[in-house]
């Protein structure tokens, strides 16, 4: 299945309304001094690079999208003073040690080769600079994913080779920490934010799942009509609903840092058996 990620509206309603409220506390997490060069990866349309630029005074700011329509969309929301780049995280379009401190929301679990995404991020962040990210805990608290999958894996058991919660089991402490260790990086510590969203009715929440941005959306609108109907009720019946009709879900984000040593390789290192 092709997933889409198109769309710069249509991710904002679906998954941009979550990054947004897990960028602030992870920026204030990183607590990172004013006047640094920065480089956001993977930067959809841009929620950490904005508050970067309202908040963090950067003597220079590069971000990086593969998605051509997400840059636009970046380019439009974010006034003067960003670098925008379309361009694929395992290649950035960044000179080797041009920035001091490197971040990447909701990405690495994207990629198939995680491992090279982040020699890329090192390769670009300057010795002793920072290189951080978070991802959604998928496998524990992201409600919003975990009932939606769930219900559709109730209805088609095929459904549950998409299921986010299974895909991205790894998503978890011990795998960021071996992540970022075997990427040489110094210093790693690592936290989790909760956050919540609450959606007034069900239309609400399921509107962003009919734009077909995501896994999710992606896989719902390739089922027949008759199904998506059926998942749809199934998926109002299951959802936490108050008796107002508002829905409240939880999600969580694991988030991790390091410090780069480059001073510390030296040639004969590259080539030790």
């Amino acid at each position: 299945m092709k997933v889409t990620w198109e769309s710069g509206d249509a991710y904002e309603l679906y998954m941009g309304r979550w990054s947004r409220l897990v960028a602030k506390p992870f920026l204030d997490w990183l607590d990172p001094e004013p006047g640094l060069r920065w480089l956001d990866v993977g930067c959809g349309t841009g929620p950490l690079s904005d508050i970067i630029l309202n908040h963090y005074k950067p003597a220079e700011l590069y971000a990086v999208d593969q998605s051509e329509s997400f840059i636009k969309s970046a380019q439009l929301r974010l006034r003067q003073g960003i670098q925008l780049r379309v361009g694929e995280a395992t290649a950035l379009p960044v000179e080797d040690a041009a920035v001091d401190i490197t971040v990447s929301g909701l990405l690495l679990n994207i990629p198939p080769d995680p491992d090279r995404v982040l020699r890329e991020m090192v390769r670009v962040t300057a010795d002793s600079g920072s290189v951080a990210a978070y991802v959604w805990d998928y496998a524990g608290s992201m409600e919003m994913l975990n009932y939606f999958w769930d219900a559709a894996v109730e209805l088609n058991l095929m459904a549950e080779v998409m299921h986010e919660g299974k895909r991205f089991a790894d998503c978890n402490k011990p795998a960021l920490r071996q992540l970022f260790s075997d990427a040489g990086l110094a210093d790693i510590t690592l936290t989790s934010f909760e956050i919540t969203q609450e959606f007034p009715d069900f239309e609400q929440f399921w509107g962003p799942f009919q734009a077909g941005q995501g896994t999710a959306p992606t896989y719902l609108l390739q089922q027949p009509e008759s199904d998506q109907a059926a998942l749809r009720e199934l998926l109002r019946e299951h959802l936490p609903t108050a008796s107002d009709g508002s829905i409240r879900l939880r999600a969580r984000a694991w988030a991790i840092k390091g410090r780069v040593e480059k001073s510390l390789a030296t040639p004969d290192d590259a080539t030790t058996d």
